[in-house]
């Protein structure tokens, strides 16, 4: 994802690319530079701390493009934009045929980040998780420091007054393992519609999945196993488990890959978990919003909005633009269905998430001797 490496080979796939970066004659960037650079016609070359940090190139610690790791990689500070906070003046559009000239740009920030901002303008304790083919789970913190090796460290966001940071982690595959039962069952085979249907169904019309677990390592295992050699198990198999046990356990280990997730973010000393801010396509079903809460025991709450990251960038505009706090923005925050979790349900699913865990343990890579 960093693309640190991706400059150097650029550099050294250019003709006289290192000489020319140097003389600051080539524009190193990340895709927010990239759009304002053309947004202004040129006048403006800048990042948001968010994007810079994913470059691989930056010191978490100062908010600066950081002397060592230039030097590894060999990139010129000359040729990287300039840093900015999210929210503030980056510049006026200027010569784009369909856009008037003269709009100020008053935000750039990454897509998770945005989304994260737009849940609940970063509140401790709202960790945002995105539901996809794959899913982020992301935590503001408060400080870059952390010890924890499964999980990553990057700045959230400026948001003009503050640096806030974000505790992440990355799972491959959680939609993307319903989908692959679905195909396996033959659920693939009907319509958009009647899909959907029956993935909301089945799983509440079985009471249990009957001790099977899927682990789905279909490329390994992310976030916080990083097992890119581990592969995938369906295991605790019975004469009695039918197409709604297997839909049902695709489903539950979405859940799971979630909440291992939150138990690595726990060893961090700034984490609080007060509600899980949710977003997505697989959030639309309310069986598994309902299982997240009760297995997490704490509130789960779905964006009403589909596109939180855009939402979450205009707000950061408009702190900059109306010059108000973070607090006096909670009136502009999109709404959430909220799911309560079951205290007596959430008792009896900690032994279930314990037999998921050696499930787990099947699926990782041991060497042999």
């Amino acid at each position: 994802m960093f693309s640190a490496s991706k400059m150097r080979w650029l550099l050294e796939s250019v003709p006289d690319g290192q000489q020319l970066a140097e003389e600051g004659e080539i524009c190193l960037g990340t895709i927010d530079s990239w759009l304002l650079w053309n947004l202004t016609g040129g006048a403006q070359f800048s990042c948001d701390y968010s994007n810079a940090s994913r470059t691989q190139l930056l010191n978490l610690q100062t908010g600066q493009w950081d002397d060592e790791m230039l030097k590894v990689f060999r990139i010129p500070r000359n040729a990287l934009p300039e840093i900015k906070p999210s929210s503030g003046l980056f510049g006026y559009t200027r010569g784009l045929p369909a856009i008037p000239d003269g709009i100020p740009v008053m935000s750039m920030v990454g897509d998770s980040h945005a989304a994260l901002f737009g849940h609940a303008l970063g509140e401790m304790g709202c960790v945002k998780a995105t539901y996809g083919t794959g899913s982020s789970v992301m935590a503001p913190v408060s400080t870059a420091q952390c010890n924890i090796e499964s999980l990553a460290t990057t700045i959230a966001w400026h948001d003009g007054e503050r640096l806030i940071y974000g505790l992440e982690g990355n799972i491959p595959h959680t939609g993307d393992a319903v989908a692959w039962m679905a195909d396996s069952t033959g659920l693939s085979e009907l319509s958009e519609k009647e899909l959907t249907h029956e993935l909301n169904t089945l799983p509440a019309s079985v009471d249990s999945t009957l001790g099977v677990y899927f682990v789905p390592a279909l490329t390994g295992l992310g976030a916080p196993w990083w097992d890119s050699q581990a592969r995938g198990v369906i295991c605790g198999l019975n004469r009695g488990v039918k197409r709604a046990h297997l839909i049902r356990a695709a489903m539950e280990s979405i859940t799971y890959q979630i909440a291992d997730v939150v138990v690595a973010m726990r060893q961090h000393s700034d984490f609080t978990l007060t509600a899980l801010m949710v977003d997505g396509g697989p959030t639309k079903n309310d069986w598994l919003m309902q299982y997240q809460a009760d297995l997490l025991g704490c509130p789960v709450m779905r964006s009403d909005v589909p596109e939180l990251s855009a939402i979450g960038a205009a707000l950061l505009a408009r702190k900059a633009l109306t010059q108000v706090s973070v607090q006096e923005m909670k009136a502009f925050l999109a709404l959430h269905s909220e799911f309560h979790p079951d205290a007596d349900r959430h008792q009896r699913l900690q032994a279930r998430w314990q037999g998921w865990r050696d499930a787990v343990e099947r699926t990782l890579w041991k060497p042999t001797h």
